[in-house]
């Protein structure tokens, strides 16, 4: 009984360990991604490059919270953890990427965009922070689900589109990410901090209900997704 005890501690702490790792990872990808979209002229062309971050999260199999978030609207309440943790490690991920950043010779450049977006964004409403981040929620679910449904139909063009499009989309909308979003605030060096705590709150909570909406009013179709 206590063998099995420790070992269901034992798997308990590997799959911390996972899910954090996974995140971690995801927050440095997307660092890379803010990074190439704020170092280029063109804002479609940034855009479009900042899909990088995301596809190598996909590819690789690492987490990210609005890539999990939208499944909470479909499975059993023990899946909220994974969902945090990922969030804990993509955040980690995010300060550790901004942190390396700020030690090259791009940190001047870098931080001083970072801020510029940073002070837009936390000036911005409540309301109007959460639903730019309820849309971005809903194109991020698109991209991650509609991947995994265009890989099963071996339709290798859709399973790219799907992901490229959505965050080409939501970046020259000026929609809210709120992982992307750390990633700015770290690589402006915690610039308008006094103001971060409304904004991430309200961006975390539009994220997860726009990723859950998808799959919430869907199960009032006939065409059910799960």
């Amino acid at each position: 009984m206590l063998r099995i005890k420790e070992k269901g501690i034992e798997d308990m702490g590997k799959k911390i360990i996972s899910f954090l790792s996974d995140g971690i990872l995801s927050g440095i990808f997307l660092c890379v991604g803010c990074c190439v979209s704020m170092s280029v002229e063109s804002k479609p062309l940034g855009a479009f490059l900042f899909s990088l971050g995301l596809c190598a999260i996909i590819v690789f199999k690492f987490g990210l919270f609005t890539g999990k978030a939208g499944y909470m609207a479909v499975k059993p309440l023990s899946y909220v953890p994974e969902v945090v943790l990922t969030f804990i490690g993509n955040a980690t991920g995010a300060a550790i990427g901004g942190f390396l950043l700020n030690l090259t010779r791009l940190e001047a450049t870098l931080s001083e965009k970072a801020a510029a977006i940073t002070a837009t964004k936390f000036a911005d409403s409540p309301l109007s922070i959460f639903v730019l981040a309820v849309f971005c929620g809903i194109l991020m679910f698109t991209a991650v689900d509609g991947n995994k449904r265009a890989t099963e139909k071996g339709d290798f063009v859709m399973s790219l589109f799907i992901v490229v499009l959505p965050v080409m989309v939501f970046i020259l909308c000026g929609f809210n990410h709120c992982i992307a979003d750390t990633c700015y605030f770290f690589i402006s060096k915690c610039a308008n901090a006094s103001q971060a705590a409304v904004y991430f709150l309200c961006a975390v909570l539009g994220n997860a209900v726009g990723c859950m909406s998808v799959p919430m009013v869907k199960k009032l179709s006939l065409n059910k997704l799960f």
